[in-house]
């Protein structure tokens, strides 16, 4: 049995072990692997194992071994599913993994906002501090989150997790998603805009909710509301969130996602006020990642036992 992973560095750039899956054939790990690479390093393999490597139709069509992809991630929206569904090869996820880090994440990016601690940081040990004349300064407002109220767009693990942390800081918790609940914090879409103070997004992105966030959506929101994405970049209009950041109609933009991955230099975001940006980090935690190859591990053991797990096809 032959796997292949193409782009084992993200989620192993040394401190892990892949031994849990050379238990199941020859592993070949390639750091990284370009586009123009995919074709001739999964000749020949059963198995290929990939985190953001496109894996495309014609390279699925060519590809003519190839029984299973395994995607080191939960969102699968790089591999053609429906090229990989006619060759008859199975494309398995690895959902859930990651979580609690996501939702650390997401705390780590209001608790930014509210608190300053980067700013306060660099403030203290740049001498500012020492040559106040008082015991205490702070640089940017801060802000109390108990009472406020956090709208949560996608109702899953992660948006369930998020809004049961929210409620421990004393805040007031809404969400909303494609399917409605029978939940006394259900509400509308139009309604989370109105309302929230902040608005939190842990929903997948699809064609439909492309730029869900766009002009017309933050004109609904309150002025100087948070926004916080640590879902995907797509799901903003990344343009109108940066007007909306100069202008001040919104406080503070938190992201550990953007459109396009590594951020471009000519994003608007990267100048744009009060916004918090991480390079799509809030899956990385050793352990969270360890979680994540234990689990591609079983995806392997399981589809070579006949009974897959975590298909999306």
């Amino acid at each position: 049995m032959k796997i292949v992973i193409l782009d084992g560095y993200a989620s192993n750039p040394g401190d892990l072990s892949w031994q849990e899956l050379e238990k199941y054939g020859t592993l070949t790990v390639y750091e990284r692997t370009t586009p123009e690479e995919v074709a001739s390093r999964i000749d020949g393999a059963q198995i290929v194992l990939l985190n953001k490597t496109p894996l495309t139709a014609e390279a699925i069509e060519q590809a003519k071994d190839l029984r299973m992809v395994g995607v080191l991630a939960t969102g699968y929206n790089i591999v053609d599913i429906d090229a990989a569904k006619r060759c008859g090869v199975t494309v398995c996820n690895v959902p859930g993994y990651s979580t609690q880090a996501v939702v650390q994440m997401t705390l780590a990016l209001l608790l930014e906002c509210t608190q300053q601690v980067g700013l306060h940081n660099t403030e203290v040990h740049s001498g500012t501090w020492q040559s106040s004349p008082d015991f205490c300064f702070w640089k940017a407002p801060l802000i109390e989150l108990a009472g406020k109220t956090l709208g949560i767009i996608g109702c899953g693990a992660i948006g369930s997790a998020v809004k049961k942390a929210a409620e421990a800081l004393g805040m007031l918790v809404i969400f909303t998603g494609r399917t409605p609940r029978e939940d006394k914090d259900y509400v509308s879409l139009d309604a989370l805009l109105a309302q929230s103070d902040v608005i939190s997004l842990h929903c997948p992105q699809t064609a439909e909710n492309l730029h869900m966030i766009d002009a017309a959506a933050i004109n609904q929101m309150k002025d100087g509301v948070i926004v916080i994405n640590t879902a995907r970049g797509g799901l903003v209009d990344e343009a109108a969130i940066a007007d909306a950041l100069n202008c001040g109609k919104m406080a503070y933009y938190a992201a550990d996602v953007v459109s396009k991955e590594p951020i471009a230099a000519g994003n608007p975001l990267l100048a744009a006020k009060n916004c918090i940006l991480t390079p799509h980090i809030a899956w990385a935690p050793r352990e969270t990642r360890e979680r994540l190859h234990h689990i591609t591990a079983e995806n392997v053991r399981m589809f070579l036992n006949d009974t897959p797990q975590n298909t999306v096809n």
